[in-house]
């Protein structure tokens, strides 16, 4: 009788692990499809309020901070100004972030020639940068 339940047990387990993993991968792929001809996306941080936003042909990111209470607490504010290509070189979805065990910290790839970006947003401007990575 035991056996017959463990068994029972590790079966259902599996099914559901496996229909949330199959889950994940189907919404991860609805958004790629979505996003990659986007001029700009937003990437979730592991800070419920905190979003970044890319422009995918050039680089430029802005920290953006939403609310349901205080409207001065929305905000959106620069963390890449500056283009990281000629513009003559921006093509849609040519850059995009991935995330790191690090909640403030991303990487920013660009798909084309394969630099890629050490990006850190912050509350604090002082602690807000995009720094290359050789």
């Amino acid at each position: 009788m035991k056996t017959k339940f463990l068994t029972l047990t590790f079966f259902l387990f599996s099914i559901v692990s496996f229909s949330q993993n199959q889950t994940k991968q189907k919404t991860i792929s609805q958004q790629k499809q979505v996003s990659e001809n986007a001029i700009y996306q937003l990437f979730p941080t592991q800070n419920f309020w905190t979003f970044i936003k890319l422009d995918s042909r050039n680089g430029k990111m802005w920290q953006v901070h939403f609310t349901v209470k205080d409207d001065s607490e929305r905000t959106e504010v620069d963390l890449n100004s500056t283009a990281l290509i000629d513009e003559e070189k921006e093509v849609k979805g040519r850059f995009t972030l991935y995330p790191t065990e690090n909640m403030y910290n991303f990487l920013l790839l660009d798909q084309i020639d394969g630099y890629v970006y050490q990006v850190q947003w912050s509350m604090t401007k002082e602690n807000r940068g995009v720094i290359p990575i050789h």
